[in-house]
């Protein structure tokens, strides 16, 4: 029984685990994909188009966003960023699921596409607000104005929380990364996604005892 791939879309505030999880997602379930961010800034040294990103021209950017061929799309820092529609739609027509790392408005925009019916949303909390920000400096890597910027945005995007079908708190990694398995499991389940069920009913149904 074949079924359509699923866009599955994992926000959170920064430190609360959501690279982790993903990569941890992948490990256990290969067959996933990641989606690869299109983007008009240039390749930094030892990035590959088509594995980190895919490298365009403002122009062409523009056309894939005009033709709606974007799910989603912003403008950061003078680039343009987004997530390609036609690679997520091929393995969706292959039964393979795309995992998306994006914010509450790459989120909001992608549930309003076209393949929006597709999307499974899962936000990602942290336990605490000072949890949160002992994560961000256990790192190493930013300044205090840095953390202090990523708390106060930290808020805006927590307060989105509600937008999202499911919301788990990541106070244990195990345990939230074995949530995200059940979520997984269970989306690919549900009687809609299996788009050769009805044909297979219909056949047992025919079927002799």
């Amino acid at each position: 029984m074949n079924r359509t791939g699923l866009m599955i879309i994992l926000s959170s505030p920064s430190g609360a685990g959501k690279s982790t999880l993903a990569r941890r997602l992948m490990d256990w379930d290969p067959t996933l994909s990641f989606s690869v961010s299109a983007t008009t800034r240039p390749p930094r040294e030892g990035e590959i188009d088509g594995v980190h990103y895919y490298f365009s021209s403002r122009q062409q950017f523009q056309t894939l966003v005009e033709t709606d061929q974007m799910l989603e799309h912003a403008e950061v820092f003078g680039n343009f960023y987004g997530s390609p529609r036609g690679p997520v739609e091929k393995a969706m027509n292959d039964g393979r699921d795309t995992l998306f790392d994006v914010d509450w408005q790459g989120g909001q925009q992608i549930r309003a596409s076209a393949l929006g019916g597709h999307v499974v949303s899962i936000f990602v909390l942290p336990p605490s607000l000072p949890e949160l920000e002992r994560r961000l400096r256990s790192r190493g890597q930013d300044s205090e104005e840095v953390i202090a910027g990523r708390m106060l945005k930290s808020r805006d995007e927590i307060s989105h929380w509600a937008e999202y079908d499911y919301v788990l708190v990541n106070d244990d990694l195990d345990r939230t990364e074995a949530d995200l398995r059940a979520i997984l499991t269970a989306e690919r389940l549900r009687r809609d996604r299996q788009a050769g069920l009805g044909g297979f009913v219909k056949k047992l149904m025919a079927e002799e005892a």
